[in-house]
């Protein structure tokens, strides 16, 4: 699908004086996130754990769900931290769990959902099944705010409830014992953007600060810092936004990673080869494509426990046993994935629904744990929201999937009569429909919604470019400078760069399949680099086979990443190419 090229506003001559030691493309860069303060800018390009972390206490809840898990420990109570099934739920579990039973804990349990028997959230079964174990507090983590029912229940039956959360709120939140969620009406913690791992972070921090105070141990520093591994893949693998505390903690977080000491982690690292990274540096792009599509494949082919069970591994060989499941369990999910995705396409495309405001796939059978990808690669490609679902029985299961203009949670919370259960971010949903027969209605009572606000928008794709780069500006301390704007993620994206009149001075295809193009391209000057794109000469993919289309000589203008190709001890930069055009 072609995309709008929108290249950001040049910076101001004034600003570039206010910062002369900084150079002027990465000035650009600064600009282009809202960083134009000498103190906003000293803070993204060199986040201070001491100073960027906020108090943990700043949360309206935090002191009372501080005081009741300590009386739950004190008392022996049976506590149940309930997680999710994704990377997010699972690191945010393994992060309480690891605090509480640090703080002396005894009778302590992890629950995580299974993806195809209890689905997203908490589920009345599984609060009945706690009430009866004899469970005296259930601490969610990464789910919870949608399950007021499901709380109501335990706190009838004298089981506490504190809720640890990031997901949009509904307009009434659960009776909770205590609420800890950045979002919440009237909370006054000052970081928004926070991942579930994030939030059970600030819970183990304020029992941890709490424990400090009355007893003497040295040893909480390097625990709490231990965590942040944990953090930065939650926060990644999440997509939240990459900034203010959730950057100082996703970078720190990376530099834990790279010293872990997690029988698991290591052995992931090794199973995917990063460990043999020249360099030696995991960043972000190894957490959102290598790490966290393994933990995530755990809950999306079997049950999240396997991830669950690396991630808290004493044992080598268990470690790496349990690796080795996740990349296999890896690869089957790529497999099916792709098919899965053939298969959405062909009945979007048989059913002519190209051009509706959102589009529908449904088939029987398909795994539940896949839908959201799905979905994920067809509002890519089409650019529409689009619901995914898989019928089992006669129960419907759907995972949606939206672009920037339009909010898809917000539309579902219109139509919350259909819903079982529902739940999810304005880019992305999880849903069970209560009545299968009401699909149709369903569908219409949404396409409705959505084609009233797509009516009012422009829903062309937009490629937002941070600024237009001459060859000779791209060289190590450049790419040195780019280096400070890690963690890239949501709202900190990789930045892309805009070269025009490029000259082909060769034109290659890569891969098994011939998919990848690989071109070696001068500017004016006659200065020559090279640039590599992924998925290129895929015609269904991109729309064109470049690698057919493009001749020596011919002239393109790119849109690019800058990053390095590492091979045999060498290095040399090269240009990710996002987009392209023949001129």
């Amino acid at each position: 699908m072609n995309k709008k090229w929108q290249i950001l506003p040049k910076i101001s001559q004034k600003f570039r004086e206010q910062f002369p030691e900084i150079p002027e493309v990465v000035l650009q860069l600064l600009h282009n996130r809202g960083l134009i303060g000498q103190t906003q800018i000293d803070e993204f390009l060199n986040p201070d754990y001491s100073q960027d972390v906020h108090n943990p206490g700043l949360f309206r809840n935090m002191s009372k769900a501080v005081e009741r898990i300590f009386q739950a420990i004190e008392k022996n109570e049976l506590i149940i931290i309930h997680g999710d099934y994704d990377a997010d739920g699972v690191c945010a579990a393994v992060i309480l769990y690891s605090t509480l039973k640090e703080l002396g804990a005894k009778h302590l349990d992890v629950f995580l959902p299974d993806r195809e028997l209890e689905g997203y959230g908490v589920n009345k079964d599984t609060i009945e099944l706690l009430i009866a174990s004899g469970a005296k507090l259930i601490i969610t983590c990464d789910c919870g705010i949608s399950n007021k029912a499901e709380v109501e229940l335990a706190q009838k039956n004298n089981v506490d409830v504190i809720i640890t959360d990031h997901h949009t709120v509904p307009p009434k939140v659960p009776p909770a014992f205590a609420i800890i969620h950045p979002k919440i009406p009237n909370e006054t913690y000052p970081d928004k953007g926070l991942s579930g791992g994030g939030v059970a972070f600030k819970l183990a921090q304020a029992l941890i600060n709490e424990y400090k105070k009355k007893n003497e141990n040295n040893n909480w520093e390097g625990f709490e810092k231990r965590l942040l591994e944990l953090v930065a893949i939650s926060s990644v693998a999440d997509m939240v936004p990459l900034l203010g505390e959730s950057r100082t903690l996703t970078k720190y977080g990376l530099i834990v990673l790279n010293r872990t000491k997690r029988l698991g982690l290591r052995q992931l690292i090794e199973i995917t080869g990063l460990n043999k990274n020249p360099e030696n540096i995991l960043t972000s792009e190894n957490i959102g494509f290598q790490l966290a599509p393994r933990i995530n494949a755990a809950g999306r082919m079997q049950h999240a426990n396997t991830a669950y069970q690396l991630l808290i591994a004493s044992d080598a060989t268990e470690a790496k046993e349990l690796a080795r499941e996740l990349d296999a369990n890896n690869k089957e999910r790529q497999k099916i994935t792709e098919k899965m995705t053939k298969e959405a396409r062909e009945i979007i495309e048989q059913e002519k629904q190209k051009d509706a405001p959102i589009l529908f796939a449904l088939k029987d059978g398909w795994p539940l744990g896949l839908v959201g990808l799905v979905a994920s690669r067809l509002c890519d490609k089409f650019y529409r929201p689009v619901l995914v679902m898989t019928k089992k029985g006669d129960t419907i299961h759907g995972s949606g999937r939206s672009i920037d203009e339009i909010n898809i949670i917000e539309k579902l919370e219109k139509l919350k009569k259909y819903f079982e259960k529902f739940g999810g971010h304005p880019q992305a949903c999880g849903f069970t429909l209560s009545d299968a027969k009401q699909l149709e209605n369903f569908k219409k009572d949404l396409i409705a919604l959505m084609a009233k606000d797509a009516a009012k928008k422009d829903l062309t794709p937009t490629l937002t470019i941070d600024a237009e780069i001459n060859l000779e500006e791209i060289n190590w301390e450049l790419y040195d400078y780019l280096g400070k704007f890690e963690p890239f993620g949501q709202d900190n994206p990789m930045p892309r760069y805009l070269g025009k009149n490029l000259t082909i001075a060769r034109v290659d295809a890569m891969g098994a399949n011939c998919q990848h193009l690989k071109l070696l391209i001068k500017h004016n000057n006659g200065m020559t680099h090279k640039m590599i794109g992924f998925g290129f000469g895929d015609e269904e993919r991109v729309g064109t086979n470049w690698c057919e289309a493009l001749k020596i000589n011919d002239k393109i203008d790119a849109v690019f990443e800058i990053s390095v190709n590492q091979w045999n001890g060498n290095r040399e930069l090269q240009l990710k190419i996002v987009d392209l055009i023949k001129i």
